[in-house]
């Protein structure tokens, strides 16, 4: 098999296990779920919110990284929650590449980050992005909570 035809059904079979595959992840109990959903703030705290809100790489889990720690993976579909103190916060999302957002986060304030799926070259790409609270709200409630570590 010439390295070209090798080549391309390696790109192939990954692009099938990208698209269609399905990535597991711990997730929380409903009632977690539900009550992130509320969008509750607990007193001197914020919250961030990163959401994978496609389908798009489902077979794909990509870590998130809150201020140099490892904070969980998301799979399509859902989403981690991140209760933070006040301040100045850097959330990246690790894949082929690594997208970073820095926030400067406000007591009883919700930070919506979207988590978007990009095709990469033999790996998925990743960029994180501030999104509005109404958008936010609306990419969350389309997800499930994965369970904190």
């Amino acid at each position: 098999m010439s390295f070209l035809r090798w080549k391309s059904l390696v790109i192939a079979i990954l692009m099938v296990t990208f698209i269609t595959g399905c990535a597991s992840v711990p997730m929380a109990s409903v009632e977690q779920d539900t009550q992130a959903k509320s969008f509750k703030v607990n007193s001197g705290k914020a919250n961030i919110y990163v959401y994978r809100n496609e389908n798009f790489g489902a077979a794909i889990k990509m870590p998130v990284v809150l201020d140099g720690k490892i904070v969980g993976d998301t799979a399509a579909m859902t989403y981690l929650l991140l209760e933070v103190d006040p301040g100045n916060h850097t959330v990246i999302s690790k894949a082929e590449n690594d997208s970073e957002v820095k926030l400067h986060a406000k007591p009883g304030k919700n930070y919506f980050v979207w988590q978007e799926v990009k095709m990469g070259l033999l790996y998925a790409r990743t960029r994180l992005q501030k999104v509005s609270e109404a958008e936010g709200k609306s990419g969350v409630s389309e997800c499930k909570l994965v369970k904190p570590m």
